[in-house]
């Protein structure tokens, strides 16, 4: 079908929109807090895991290390940014 060939049935007026109330839902927020408050804002196993993590001198692999500090000096120096 070609564009022109399209009768027109009248002249064309915008619909204005319609008016939605604003809404807020704080339904995600509470169960946030539900779930924080089920966990105990100390975890006995982690600051234990944490402990013997850093006790140990191969942590982290030196793979790993080298991995950082060849994205650290790869990535731009934003103090020099003149925009």
């Amino acid at each position: 079908m070609r564009p022109d060939a399209l009768a027109a049935s009248g002249p064309s007026t915008p619909r204005p929109p319609a008016p939605r109330p604003d809404q807020l839902s704080t339904a995600s927020a509470a169960a946030l807090r539900v779930s924080l408050a089920r966990d105990p804002e100390i975890r006995p196993a982690e600051v234990a895991r944490a402990r013997a993590l850093a006790a140990d001198p191969t942590y982290p692999p030196v793979a790993v290390m080298r991995r950082v500090a060849q994205q650290i000096l790869a990535a731009p120096d934003l103090s020099e940014d003149e925009s």
